[in-house]
């Protein structure tokens, strides 16, 4: 997600919109993206740090952008 100073005219554009859609009672929409990683073996300690690390050296632009790494379960992804 970008950091909260950061400006989001994607999320603006769409907060914009949802009255004109019908959709009231949002007060803020921030835009954002997703990588979704499917890992081999047991998503134990190491595993998460080493995933940590790649998003923060890869996958995120730490500069404007935080990350959250989160692991579900198959069942959790499909519900």
């Amino acid at each position: 997600m970008l950091k909260p100073e950061i400006l989001d005219p994607q999320g603006q554009a769409v907060q914009r919109a949802l009255p004109r859609l019908g959709f009231e009672g949002i007060a803020d929409v921030r835009q954002g993206k997703r990588f979704e990683l499917e890992v081999e073996g047991p998503v134990d300690e190491a595993a998460l740090a080493r995933i940590h690390e790649m998003a923060e050296t890869f996958l995120a632009n730490t500069v404007i952008e935080d990350f959250t790494v989160r692991v579900e379960t198959e069942t959790e992804v499909g519900s």
